[in-house]
């Protein structure tokens, strides 16, 4: 009779689990590399064409503000990755931080941490912890190898931040194997498809192509069909237009494989970019420059979450969000209370649900360092000089107010961006109260962080060369 009571009582704590495993929602995280806030057409774009990306957006809540934590790369999936501003992690940029000509830069910069610390505790870690089976596809960027973080299955991702080419041999993408002559964005497309069928417990898909990134090589296929197509203002790149196409019809493979699957009602999908358009390839007007500025161009992306399942009401919001608000969403989504390390983001969830309609926050970004500008044929920059496209400093966004601060000269710019989207108008000396409340906030953000501010003068700087 014992024997019996213990049986049924161990097939019914197996029943428990096995329910509340598939119960768990699956989880596609997909970033997009380099593209811009209006790189997709149902942001506006007349020329670029993205008809399953648009699709995918008009089942879900789009995110008019929504930003990355980061202008490039590496700190902005740093920031995803770990749920925390760059000061805590010291990944600012790729590579050294003493970038630009040496007799421009006024100050030493801060050092960059070039990869992110085993110390945290990342994303598919906590998922994989909690039942979950993981796959990295694409551009991982943080260190050498996915596997290490968490990850199951790794499908091309490793320190590298862009293939050498598209078309085979892709020469630095690793743990990938070539097929034929297929094109990049269509073998990662292939492999993840590969992972959602045969994948049996819940799981997450990191699906973040090197696309749209440089080189820009494109599909040769759809050449005749943009050259044939009306420009549209900074729109007009035939080459990278075919780049976007490719990566929209290969999300829409994606989710078709979740369909068949049976399991896309019960996914959770998250869209949105590492960072802004490469400003001289695209454009994002009204927002002012691009990759590598902390102006509106550089930080703000396409951001929607779709969850067919729980969010029944497809809506735009104008709520302010960033890409560090992932991984707590995530952990809400997937029922996971016992994380211990620190999170700067917030749970969108109440806001998903629409439980909550506001989320009254200030948003931070700090680059102690220098990125400089690049020179391209009939591009003309919109960062605050010539010479880089950041200088060290800080900026911050509170309601509709938009403050840069920088630490060579302590200029400070001020932007209501309600009435001046595209960062045109400094309107700092017309509102020294809001100035002074900012600064005060933006000063006790740097202490709480402990954000490192660049002070010492570099010797070989000659102010002429400006």
């Amino acid at each position: 009779m014992k024997k019996t009571k213990y049986l049924f009582t161990l097939l019914t704590c197996l029943f428990v689990h096995l329910s509340g495993a598939q119960n768990k929602p699956n989880i596609v995280l997909i970033n997009v590399d380099d593209m811009g806030w209006k790189d997709v057409s149902y942001m506006g774009s007349k020329f670029y064409e993205t008809p399953n990306i648009d699709d995918l957006a008009s089942q879900g809540i789009i995110f008019l503000n929504g930003y990355a934590a980061s202008a490039n790369c590496a700190p902005s999936r740093a920031c995803l990755m770990s749920g925390q501003w760059t000061p805590r992690h010291g990944v600012y940029t790729v590579g050294p931080s003493n970038r630009g000509k040496v007799e421009d830069r006024k100050l030493i910069p801060t050092e960059n941490t070039w990869y992110l610390s085993k110390d945290f505790e990342i994303i598919p870690q906590v998922l994989q912890k909690n039942g979950y089976t993981t796959c990295h596809a694409g551009k991982w960027h943080v260190d050498d190898d996915p596997t290490g973080f968490g990850f199951d299955y790794n499908y091309g991702g490793g320190k590298n931040g862009h293939p050498i080419s598209y078309y085979p041999p892709y020469k630095n993408v690793k743990s990938l194997e070539e097929e034929g002559d297929m094109y990049l964005t269509d073998l990662l497309t292939k492999k993840s498809i590969g992972f959602i069928e045969e994948a049996e417990k819940p799981f997450f898909l990191y699906f973040s192509t090197y696309a749209i990134h440089t080189p820009i090589n494109p599909v040769r296929s759809l050449i005749p069909k943009y050259r044939a197509k009306e420009k549209d203002g900074g729109h007009k790149n035939v080459n990278y237009a075919t780049m976007i196409e490719n990566l929209d019809r290969n999300i829409g493979l994606l989710i078709e494989s979740l369909k068949e699957k049976g399991v896309y009602e019960n996914t959770l999908i998250i869209f949105t970019s590492d960072n802004g358009g490469l400003h001289g390839i695209t454009d994002q007007k009204p927002l002012r420059a691009g990759k590598g500025s902390y102006y509106e161009g550089g930080i703000r992306e396409p951001f929607f979450f779709v969850w067919p399942n729980k969010l029944k009401k497809p809506r735009t919001s104008d709520v302010q969000i960033t890409n560090m608000d992932i991984y707590p969403t995530i952990l809400a989504a997937a029922g996971i209370k016992d994380h211990q390390g620190n999170l700067d983001g917030d749970d969108l969830l109440p806001v998903l649900k629409s439980k909550n309609k506001k989320l009254e926050r200030t948003l931070f970004w700090h680059f102690p360092i220098y990125l400089q500008a690049y020179v391209m044929k009939g591009f003309v920059p919109e960062h605050r000089d010539p010479l880089f496209r950041t200088r060290p400093g800080s900026a911050m966004r509170k309601g509709n107010w938009k403050l840069h601060y920088y630490f060579e000269d302590k200029g400070i710019e001020l932007y209501d961006l309600a009435n001046d989207l595209g960062e045109q108008n400094n309107i700092a000396s017309q509102h020294p109260e809001v100035v002074k409340e900012l600064m005060a906030e933006l000063e006790q953000w740097w202490k709480e962080t402990n954000a490192p501010i660049p002070t010492e003068l570099n010797p070989k700087y000659q102010p002429q060369s400006k």
